[in-house]
């Protein structure tokens, strides 16, 4: 009986092709997961962050809840590739709480990395009281700022209450308790007790600028009578420190940055909070009505600003 040779030779060469192929799928397999493991003691290259000079804007009436201002100011501040920051201020200044906090964020970030302030036209009252938490003061010759000062606003109604026929009557557990209501008469004991609220706020305030500018407290009370100044009125009286615009307070930082002669300056904002209902229909009709919904968010800002406020009236 006749052997077919050819079909033996055709099924060793499949066993052999078979077999190449599996030690080939092994060694890729063997190779994929050298790489893996490399990568895990070398690293995989990876895009790395530009150091860079943060921006940050503190614009129209500073309110007492400036929490995400705050946490932006205070990620810069961690961040290792944030070498310095720029703080660009354009504020009649607002609340007490919200001034000091914001004060205490710069405060901190200056205690590390280098702060610039370019006031714009306006810095006052809260405002200036961020900015002197800044290692340098930069101001136009007609910016205004300065106005160190606090204000306590305690309407009394209580005479309008008796020409309609009504009267206001107040249980309270102390004779203090109702002295802050616009409904009842304020007693001289009373107007006693609320300036010395606003006195210790203001204490605070000049202990701040004295701190910031490096100069005395009686100094400073010598210029805190709540008048505002220019800014070329202000250099004189160590208020700020020198004339220029926010290009010239760049300079000065990058100046004060190892290696930062041409390190970028990069904006960074706080977490948005939601849009208003005007902002919202100004959009809708596509227009800002001439900025009318700017302009009365402002309004609505002041007067939403409970207590003590340092700011500059206008």
């Amino acid at each position: 009986m006749a052997i077919d040779m050819s079909s033996e030779d055709d099924t060793g060469q499949v066993y052999r092709y078979q077999r190449r192929r599996l030690l080939l799928w092994r060694g890729v397999a063997l190779a994929s997961l050298l790489v893996a493991g490399a990568s895990v003691f070398v690293g995989v290259p990876r895009h790395v962050p530009a150091d860079s000079i943060a921006r940050f804007e503190i614009k129209g009436v500073i309110a007492d809840r400036v929490r995400p201002q705050v946490e932006a100011i205070k990620r810069a501040e961690h961040d290792p590739h944030v070498r310095g920051l720029l703080l660009v201020i354009d504020s009649p200044g607002g609340g007490v709480t919200g001034g000091v906090a914001l004060h205490d964020a710069v405060e901190s970030f200056a205690a590390h990395k280098p702060v610039a302030v370019s006031m714009q036209g306006t810095a006052a009252s809260a405002g200036y009281m961020i900015a002197v938490a800044a290692q340098r003061l930069f101001a136009y010759p007609s910016s205004i700022t300065g106005s160190i000062g606090v204000i306590m606003i305690r309407p009394d109604a209580s005479g309008l209450l008796g020409r309609i026929g009504l009267a206001a009557d107040t249980i309270t557990s102390g004779a203090m308790k109702d002295q802050s209501q616009p409904f009842v008469p304020l007693k001289p004991e009373g107007r006693v007790m609320l300036q010395g609220i606003v006195n210790d706020l203001f204490d605070q305030f000049v202990t701040m600028v004295s701190r910031g500018r490096h100069r005395s407290l009686d100094e400073i009370r010598v210029l805190a009578d709540g008048r505002p100044y220019t800014g070329r009125q202000a250099v004189s009286l160590h208020l700020i420190d020198q004339l220029g615009d926010e290009d010239t307070a760049v300079l000065w930082l990058r100046s004060q940055i190892r290696n930062g002669k041409d390190i970028p300056v990069r904006k960074i904002s706080p977490a948005r909070p939601p849009e208003s209902f005007l902002g919202r229909v100004g959009h809708r009709i596509g227009g800002d009505w001439l900025g009318v919904p700017q302009a009365i968010e402002e309004l609505t800002a002041y007067q939403k600003l409970d207590g003590a406020v340092a700011i500059l009236p206008r």
